[in-house]
């Protein structure tokens, strides 16, 4: 495209020098937010730098006064706080008419869910009626300068062979929801200052058709996206026996299992421990790759880890190349001795710890 064309293309582009800042959700379960929000929170002040405007944060519910006040030390220049006893719990029609309204009020050319259940089905309804464009289970985000001010939303395309950039040029806000743990949360920061704005949201429970009448915790469930442990096997394992050698090294740490593709799509382990472009993006502090090639699916949706180990037979797999520490041999002798490496090192931990407390006790204190 010629610098003309460039030109003609902003001017063909709606005035929409009302909408300025980046808003991003926060979503929460019983006052507890999700990673997701701080995570987003964090590439929204990115965003918000580049077009010199305020990042700001969205938060409904009841009684969640105290996620408005985080969300500052998270990096929100402004939190906008709807609260009311109708919003205790998630229901599409009034989480989505007061996320509206405070839409309409405040004008953001960017709106961030993150990709969840509830992301999901609240950015779709809020895109619906606003309506705007919704780019889904993004992986990438940026901007382009002014002045188009376009948000560059990217996500994996044509079966994860490329990645698509979607933009939204004729709607405004931008919208999007964007995966755990793509992006990382800003330190968080007790000292800063910023302003909640409470909005008055009014709704009668008589308006609102679905009623929730109890909730449930799935506790079989893993949650890959929130674990700061994952142990992780792939082909290399040969079947499905071996994910119990890992589960136990999993337990030894405090940590969860998870997969590769192959491991998957053999049907070795449940969908639910998958990490990669089809499955979980995660971003845990401990990462193990036992067995896993290193396939650029895979990698994509655990590169982020604190620190990553690999075990692998093949010296030359790609794994290596992403790994902070490599382990080359055979993974059936490897993880046993680790596991009981932990176990034995928790073990006289726990009777160091034992000793002390008494050896404190007849001294008449108590030692940390």
């Amino acid at each position: 495209m010629t610098e003309e064309q460039k030109v003609t293309a902003v001017d063909d582009m709606p005035d929409w020098s009302a909408y300025r800042g980046v808003l991003v959700y926060i979503e929460h379960r019983e006052g507890i937010a999700k990673k997701v929000g701080w995570q987003l929170l964090g590439q929204g002040k990115r965003l918000a730098d580049k077009l010199e405007v305020e990042v700001m944060a969205l938060v409904i519910g009841h009684n969640v006064g105290q996620l408005a006040e985080e969300a500052i030390t998270y990096g929100a220049d402004r939190v906008f706080l709807v609260d009311a006893p109708e919003l205790k719990d998630y229901r599409t029609y009034p989480y989505s008419r007061a996320s509206m309204k405070v839409i309409h009020e405040v004008k953001p050319e960017i709106v961030l869910f993150g990709a969840t259940a509830t992301g999901r089905d609240l950015a779709g309804a809020i895109a619906t009626h606003l309506p705007t464009g919704l780019t889904a289970d993004t992986t990438e985000l940026d901007v382009e300068p002014h002045p188009s001010r376009l948000l560059q939303a990217s996500r994996p395309a044509f079966s994860e062979k490329m990645m698509a950039t979607i933009l939204c040029k004729q709607y405004r806000p931008q919208m999007a929801t964007a995966r755990a743990g793509v992006f990382e949360a800003l330190p968080k920061d007790p000292s800063r200052k910023g302003e909640i704005v409470q909005i008055d949201f009014q709704i009668q429970e008589s308006e609102i058709a679905a009623k929730v009448l109890d909730f449930i915790q799935d506790q079989s469930k893993i949650n890959l996206e929130e674990a700061e442990i994952i142990v992780a096997g792939g082909r290399g394992l040969g079947g499905p026996e071996p994910f119990k050698m890992l589960q136990e090294l999993a337990d030894a740490l405090g940590g969860v299992v998870g997969a590769s593709r192959a491991a998957v799509d053999a049907g070795w382990i449940k969908h639910e421990h998958q990490v990669g472009q089809t499955g979980y993006t995660v971003r845990p502090k401990l990462y193990f790759a036992i067995g896993i090639s290193g396939a650029v699916q895979h990698t994509v949706g655990m590169q982020n880890s604190d620190l990553i180990i690999a075990i692998n037979r093949d010296p030359d797999a790609p794994i290596f190349k992403v790994a902070h520490y490599g382990i080359v041999g055979d993974l059936f002798q490897i993880v046993p001795a680790i596991t009981e490496e932990v176990r034995s090192r928790k073990g006289a931990s726990f009777l160091s710890n034992s000793s002390n407390s008494s050896a404190a006790n007849e001294e008449g204190g108590v030692r940390v």
